[in-house]
């Protein structure tokens, strides 16, 4: 049975997954949420530390001193930059770019199941339509926050890397909601901070947040739906 290690930046990116593995336990990391579980002919073992580069770096660093995995793959939620990428798509990258250095990633066979492709670009803010069209000039169709700290990990331990992602927010959509300045000490997003700052326009914020909800919820199924159809070896 293949181990595979499965990143994501919240637990609940990773919900889909976990509902389509059996025999699913808790570990007790030092980490947000950690997982493992058995999904046809894998095991996964899935983690989830914050968003942002850092987190998403330690969250690697803690699973590879507890396991061996035989490959490691990138999942959650990004943001479009194609407009021709849709909300609720699921895009799976080829390469990521983050801080200057590109990562080739595999790509696994899906069983016919459709999705989008193409260069993912990894920040360590949410980007807004300014940095969405700067990023899109270099030719990247969709952008996140975890996959390049992730690839770099995959690469220094020699692993191959796979990066999954479901597009939570089209190419002209920019949040009310300044997400960057939610962030608390640890790098996560502050849910107190997140609520006052919805307080301070609630016509027009608790609605997006609404929507933001409703389509995690969504993009968490379909992760789930994709990554169960996938081969990776």
């Amino acid at each position: 049975m293949a181990e595979l290690l499965v990143v994501g930046a919240e637990p609940r990116e990773l919900s889909g997954i976990v509902g389509r593995c059996r025999g699913v336990r808790r570990l007790k990391w030092p980490v947000w949420c950690a997982r493992v579980g058995d999904l046809n002919a894998n095991r996964l073992v899935m983690v989830a530390n914050g968003p942002g580069p850092k987190l998403a770096a330690q969250a690697v660093a803690v699973a590879l001193k507890r396991t061996h995995p035989n490959a490691v793959i990138s999942t959650g939620y990004c943001g479009a930059l194609d407009p021709a990428l849709a909300a609720g798509e699921v895009f799976v990258a080829v390469k990521v770019e983050a801080d200057g250095a590109a990562f080739a990633a595999a790509v696994p066979e899906t069983g016919g199941r459709g999705w989008k492709t193409g260069t993912l670009a990894s920040l360590d803010s949410v980007a807004g339509i300014a940095e969405k069209g700067r990023l899109r000039e270099t030719g990247a169709a969709a952008v996140d926050m975890e996959a390049g700290a992730v690839a770099l990990a995959a690469k220094r331990a020699g692993l191959p890397f796979y990066c999954i992602r479901v597009v939570l927010d089209r190419a002209e959509e920019e949040f009310d909601l300044d997400f960057n300045a939610l962030r608390g000490a640890d790098g996560r997003f502050s849910r107190w901070r997140i609520l006052k700052g919805a307080l301070a326009r609630p016509l027009v914020r608790f609605p997006e947040l609404a929507r933001i909800d409703w389509r995690g919820r969504h993009a968490s199924r379909t992760l789930g739906e994709f990554v169960a159809d996938c081969v990776f070896f």
